[in-house]
């Protein structure tokens, strides 16, 4: 799934199905400009396919970092100080409990969304915005960066395409050895939980993305706070925990992630899936958040798929600026987003 980018002239004016025009570039908005909100903003800027319009954040220094990137947008210091208005877009990067309220306002006024994850903190808001989004008939997308690895799309396309035979077991681990830095983090009304909504959402993404979206009919779970066992109900949220999976086929899912752990290193990044003839592995590199390589294993043997350098990680806000000139209405794919938030309240004891 290579994110190559239309170019600009290609892009503008283009018409999808029950898709407005645009006979300029989409303008957008920029809800939170942080450092993953100015990461998404240096990479659609350098698309050239949209034009930033609006920069919201309550700190002026995250402002004036972001204007720098787009030196001719407006500033101002809240989402409810701009409201949508006049934008075809909506780039939303706060806190995780504004998610879903900001989608679904930018989302009936009219404008596309992309959002970091949690697009909600439980399914049940999840699924709110996914509905506002097919209401609306406007494109929603969820910025689940790591299905824009190169190394990641190997392994989704040798399993996808049969390299490996029928997976009937999945391994995923991400475990950072840091923790957030935002106190909202560790508080689960602002948050929505620990290191399962920040780190184990991802895993989650990946195991159904790449497995074609089985049915998860059993789930048990372990989930701790300081090496002590942690409750749905606590005040706190977790920074350890393992779950297991298993689909109505049969094919199990582990899953593993965790804050501060002692892991020798900044982090520990893995997927594995194991086939009746072979297996398929991502996996960072030297403990790194950004560099990852790609294998497939028969038995002994492994073979490279890919191991090399990749700037992947803006990539999925330049898919979305490319889907949004290319058709901005509602695209049933983010279905997708409500099945992990699903899996993710199950891995909670919440249903």
């Amino acid at each position: 799934m290579e994110a190559n980018l239309l170019t600009q002239e290609k892009a503008i004016g283009l018409l999808g199905a029950d898709a407005r025009p645009y006979m300029r570039k989409p303008a957008l908005a920029f809800a939170g400009t942080g450092w993953i909100g100015r990461s998404r903003l240096h990479a659609i800027v350098n698309t050239g396919l949209a034009e930033v319009k609006t920069l919201a954040d309550p700190s002026e220094e995250m402002r004036s970092q972001a204007c720098m990137l787009a030196p001719a947008a407006e500033c101002c210091d809240s989402f409810d100080s701009f409201r949508c208005s006049g934008h075809d877009a909506v780039v939303i990067a706060t806190p995780s409990a504004m998610h879903a309220e900001q989608a679904i306002a930018s989302l009936e006024s009219g404008a596309a969304v992309f959002c970091q994850k949690p697009l909600g903190r439980t399914v049940s808001e999840t699924a709110h915005v996914v509905e506002a989004a097919r209401r609306a008939n406007r494109l929603l997308m969820v910025d689940f960066s790591y299905r824009y690895a190169k190394a990641m799309q190997e392994v989704y396309a040798c399993v996808r395409d049969g390299g490996i035979g029928d997976v009937f077991a999945a391994d995923l681990v991400f475990h950072n050895a840091y923790g957030p830095d935002k106190a909202w983090f560790y508080d689960p009304k602002q948050s929505g939980g620990g290191c399962v909504i920040d780190l184990g959402i991802h895993l989650v993404d990946l195991a159904l993305w790449v497995m074609g979206y089985p049915e998860i009919v059993a789930c048990t779970s372990s989930l701790m706070n300081k090496g002590k066992p942690w409750h749905p109900h606590a005040q706190a949220v977790e920074d350890y925990a393992a779950a297991q999976m298993t689909t109505r086929a049969g094919a199990v899912i582990n899953l593993a992630c965790s804050w501060n752990l002692a892991a020798g290193c900044d982090a520990v990044i893995k997927a594995a899936f194991y086939g009746t003839s072979g297996a398929a592995v991502f996996r960072n590199v030297g403990g790194s958040f950004f560099d990852f390589a790609a294998f497939r294993n028969d038995g002994t043997r492994r073979s490279v798929l890919f191991d090399g350098t990749d700037e992947w990680f803006g990539r999925a806000a330049a898919d979305f600026v490319q889907r949004l000139a290319e058709n901005p209405s509602f695209d049933p794919a983010a279905e997708e987003v409500t099945a992990a938030a699903r899996v993710i309240d199950m891995i909670y004891q919440r249903s």
